[in-house]
């Protein structure tokens, strides 16, 4: 089997992922149209025409971290479990939980996912077209919706998380990772107005009850992938935080950091939020409320604390950097901007606290 000369043996060795694949009666051929769409320090998505069908393999960055084949069969194992939901989410064709096999890395083949990153280019006609990008808001959260209605237990995934006193545990896992930071040498410590504020009241107003579900854990705009000639969600992508959970702290996710605030976290939407047009978080919330079997069970009179918890958790994620940059471990300029963006999500933290 020739190996793509543009593509190191080390991250896919094409002769390893031949024998692979014929182990699995996946159709036989030359490997054609083969190109990487992402690598470096990111995860690898690399996509190959083989047997008249198209692949995209995912694995871990060329230097594997210490999770990462952990964070991949975790993937791999959500979203085959669903591949039998209408949830847009790529479609696993095959897994090896092995990293044996491809030279230590874990991978596993998806379908190919048809669409664009709108934090990253908005193309037409969406760029010109207001009412579409209303749509493409509104779709952002029928999407999710459509996770939340999934029966984590139905699918398989009863095992996957540890939902007991996952909303108990939050504001003190997360104050403790702030506090770790204090190690970084360089870091004077977190500058954060509003800190100890939102995080009492998050203890005093926490939901009482809620019902578990699947959590993609990181949902926002630059996690979507839209329909090329339409709003619609092609696929929700990046399931690297995805666990067993609250799903509507995936909706106060959205929301934490959907652009038109005009504060420094829209920054996160790009294009899409430059261009405007977009609904507002009520229409959001409604347009989720919308699929019975995802608020069953779930209390969205509570989206407002979730909301509140998710700018507090991402700003302490944001505020990683900042430390790590103060200590000289990341580009001072990266750690400045995460850090305006940890202050503005602060801001719009108390912001939702004083709508209440």
């Amino acid at each position: 089997m020739q190996q793509p000369a543009e593509i190191e043996r080390a991250l896919v060795d094409f002769d390893v992922l031949d024998a692979w694949m014929t182990g699995r009666d996946l159709p036989g051929g030359p490997f054609e149209d083969v190109r990487l769409l992402s690598g470096g320090t990111q995860n690898v998505l690399l996509r190959f025409r083989r047997g008249g069908r198209d692949y995209v393999l995912r694995r871990g960055p060329r230097h594997l971290r210490t999770r990462t084949n952990d964070v991949l069969r975790r993937e791999a194992r959500v979203l085959t479990a669903l591949g039998g939901t209408d949830v847009p989410a790529p479609r696993v064709i095959a897994a090896c939980p092995d990293e044996n096999v491809m030279h230590g890395a874990v991978f596993y083949l998806m379908t190919p996912v048809e669409g664009f990153n709108a934090t990253v280019a908005l193309p037409e006609p969406h760029a010109s077209d207001p009412v579409m990008r209303h749509a493409m808001g509104l779709h952002a959260a029928t999407a999710l919706s459509a996770l939340g209605a999934v029966d984590h237990e139905a699918v398989g995934l009863a095992d996957f998380g540890k939902p007991e006193g996952f909303l108990e545990r939050q504001v003190g896992r997360w104050m403790s990772e702030l506090e770790g930071y204090g190690s970084l040498e360089g870091y004077p410590g977190p500058e954060i107005p509003g800190l100890e504020r939102v995080a009492s009241w998050l203890e005093a107003n926490r939901p009482t009850t809620w019902r578990p579900g699947i959590m993609h854990g990181d949902y926002h705009l630059a996690n979507l992938m839209f329909s090329p000639t339409g709003p619609e969600v092609a696929a929700i992508v990046d399931w690297e935080m995805c666990t067993i959970g609250d799903p509507l702290l995936d909706l106060g996710w959205l929301l934490a950091t959907w652009p038109g605030h005009g504060d420094e976290s829209a920054s996160l939407a790009g294009p899409l939020g430059a261009a405007g047009g977009l609904p507002g978080p009520g229409e959001l919330v409604t347009a989720y409320a919308g699929r019975a079997a995802a608020t069953a069970g779930r209390d969205l009179a509570s989206i407002i604390w979730y909301a509140v918890l998710a700018c507090f958790k991402l700003g302490i994620v944001l505020e990683g950097t900042h430390a790590r940059a103060s200590a000289g471990k990341a580009p001072k300029e990266t750690g400045d901007l995460l850090h305006s963006i940890t202050l503005g999500l602060f801001r719009r933290a108390e912001a939702f606290i004083a709508s209440e």
